[in-house]
């Protein structure tokens, strides 16, 4: 399996080549040269698969260049009941028939990341180790990717950690989670600005390849191929736990920010799973949702990106986007070049008068939909009302949207993305009782913090860097 450039500029590369770099040296980002394609015989025999022998199963055809019994071996170290409270790992809740909520969010940060990010950290760890070399992440967070990097990074060999996160811009829990963390390989930079200032200086400093390569600057955002990998594996087993055969379809509802999530998805489609729709659900930061219902994507800038009571999705340009738009024209790197040059010149793009605009749902089986604070509220009471189910308020955006777009007959997985402790101010406000907490984490809040406020400038960020490695 080699990999290319959604932009055309990278000379094909290995898994292992890719795992470590971030974004492709054009600026573009790594996908695979073709999808494996999965015959019936393997999607029976994936059936009756535990979520390590899965997991093995399907990244092995990611990462063949790693020696299949190490690659077993890390999968077998991260899948475990004791860092996911169940030998299911990603179990599914029925809330009634035909209607599901996927529990991804079983992993120590208690959100969805965790289910690629542990799997990182320890593939991180072989990959140094193997080449004798060091690494220092550069990452940034809208809320939940920021704990669950630095919860797999700490006390990790060779890795240091620099994550970005919105100054003031998260839940207290999930500031808490990862201020709290005193591991000297971890450092928390909280900007002055939005997510997508924080994702620009990822951006930014990843193009600046002397940088890059002097400081050894890798990356865990959802750009990074081997978390988008990782996740492929639960829409397999969700699918499998939701349907008695292979002749079957679902469709998927999922909370979407920066697109990686339901990236995923469309990988784990393209390769054959059955699956009908991809429900893509925003919050009032709706660019996503007014791509696929319009043609048109238009990236709001800082200025417009609303703060909202789902924080992990008040992203305004969706990284992962791009590595859908590379499938959708045919993986003609030369218009996704084009594409993003309108996008940096102009802020958007327009594909509402082309042939394309059609594929999306038509090939693609996307759809999408918005859903509010106030829509929130109304789907975490329903919820609680209706199945005695308490969701987080990431988790409400994509079952009321899932709702909206579900079709008799075909079962509807809505995939939770967080638990309801990491939110509490809009549980109080929903339900006016406070979530359940893990044992452990009553106090997360009251722990002594350690991070550093800084300016969203790139330049800021690398002397930072430089001066800490």
């Amino acid at each position: 399996m080699k990999y290319i450039s959604t932009r055309g500029g990278m000379a094909p590369a290995t898994f292992s080549d890719i795992l470590l770099a971030g974004l492709a040296p054009d600026g573009g980002l790594a996908m695979c040269e073709s999808y494996p394609q999965l015959s019936r015989a393997e999607l029976d025999a994936m059936r009756a698969m535990s979520y390590p022998e899965l997991a093995f199963d399907l990244i092995r055809r990611f990462a063949d260049d790693i020696p299949a019994a190490d690659l077993k071996a890390i999968v077998d170290k991260t899948y475990t009941r004791a860092t996911y409270g169940t030998d299911e790992i990603t179990p599914l809740k029925r809330l009634e028939d035909g209607l599901y909520i996927q529990e991804l969010s079983n992993g120590p940060t208690l959100a969805f990341k965790d289910m690629a990010m542990q799997l990182l950290g320890n593939l991180f760890e072989y990959t140094l180790a193997k080449q004798g070399e060091t690494l220092n992440i550069l990452g940034a967070t809208s809320g939940d990717t920021g704990s669950a990097a630095e919860y797999a990074m700490r006390g990790k060999q060779g890795v240091r950690v620099f994550m970005l996160s919105p100054h003031e811009k998260m839940s207290p829990f999930q500031t808490a989670q990862m201020f709290s963390l005193q591991d000297p390989n971890i450092f928390n930079l909280a900007v002055r600005g939005v997510f997508d200032d924080c994702q620009d200086i990822v951006k930014a400093v990843s193009n600046d390849h002397a940088f890059k390569a002097k400081y050894k600057i890798g990356t865990v955002n959802s750009i990074n191929w081997a978390r988008v990998v990782a996740q492929v594996v639960y829409y397999f087993k969700g699918y499998f736990a939701a349907t008695q055969n292979n002749d079957q379809q679902v469709s998927f509802s999922v909370p979407s920010g920066n697109f990686g999530n339901v990236c995923a998805g469309h990988i784990a489609r393209m390769m054959g799973l059955p699956i009908r729709k991809l429900i893509v659900a925003t919050n009032e930061n709706d660019v996503l949702d007014e791509f696929f219902r319009t043609g048109r994507y238009k990236v709001r800038g800082s200025a417009n990106t609303w703060q909202t009571s789902s924080p992990s999705m008040d992203i305004s340009k969706a990284s992962n986007f791009e590595r859908f738009i590379f499938d959708l024209v045919g993986r003609d790197a030369e218009q996704v070049r084009a594409l993003w040059q309108a996008v940096d010149s102009t802020g958007e793009f327009d594909l509402s008068a082309s042939p394309l605009f059609a594929k999306i749902s038509a090939e693609y089986g996307f759809a999408s939909g918005k859903s509010t604070h106030a829509d929130r509220l109304a789907t975490i009471r329903h919820t609680f009302e209706q199945y005695g189910v308490i969701i987080d308020t990431h988790t409400a955006d994509g079952l009321k949207v899932g709702l909206e777009q579900r079709e008799a007959g075909v079962p509807l997985i809505c995939l939770e993305t967080a638990l309801p402790a990491k939110f509490e101010a809009t549980i109080r406000e929903a339900l006016d009782r406070d979530p359940p907490r893990p044992a452990g984490l009553e106090n997360i809040e009251a722990l002594p913090q350690r991070f550093e406020v800084m300016d969203a400038d790139a330049e800021q960020i690398k002397a930072f860097i430089a001066a800490h490695v």
